[in-house]
């Protein structure tokens, strides 16, 4: 990553979901809504409070998360699209991919 993002802010990368087309529709990419998942890429070393004091992000590189739709700001670096976005505008951070649910017989 060539960038560094400072406090609490962080750099997500959208999770493009591959979608099905059913009945032969083809919806081109500007007319198709932005994903609001991502994964982090890279963090800031954290908030700093009135006192001086440094909060970690409980963010970290790696994690899945959820973000609100208008949330953010895109940025282009080498060709691929990112978002930078402070911590606060994280909804939630995903756990592992839920499996699909087993029916008991």
């Amino acid at each position: 990553m060539k960038i560094r993002p400072l406090y609490d802010r962080i750099v997500v990368k959208r999770i493009e979901e591959k979608e099905t087309m059913q009945g032969g529709l083809y919806i081109p990419d500007s007319a198709k809504e932005k994903p609001q998942e991502g994964e982090v890429v890279a963090v800031g070393k954290g908030k700093r409070l009135d006192d001086g004091k440094l909060v970690p992000l409980d963010v970290q590189v790696g994690d899945r998360i959820l973000f609100g739709k208008y949330s953010g700001s895109d940025i282009k670096l080498d060709g691929d699209e990112f978002l930078i976005m402070r911590e606060d505008e994280v909804l939630g951070i995903m756990d592992a991919q839920p499996k699909a649910a087993k029916k008991a017989s």
